[in-house]
């Protein structure tokens, strides 16, 4: 998954860009309530790709395990 640019954190909160850059200059709490939330939704899309991915090496292994037994 591609890093959000700031114009797609913004499509994403229905706000314009300018209302993002806005809310770091006067309200910073508000911002970094905002950019922590994506930061969260960037790093559980990374943990489910790191579960299949893990998932599917365990299998992997199984398989070739099953082969040396046979």
């Amino acid at each position: 998954m591609a890093k959000k640019t700031k114009r797609d954190m913004a499509y994403h909160l229905d706000v314009d860009v300018s209302t993002l850059y806005n809310w770091r200059k006067y309200k910073p709490n508000l911002y970094r309530i905002v950019m922590l939330g994506f930061k969260f939704d960037e790093l559980l899309e990374q943990s489910k790709k790191n579960y299949e991915d893990l998932l599917n090496l365990d299998e992997l292994i199984k398989d070739e395990i099953q082969k040396f037994k046979n």
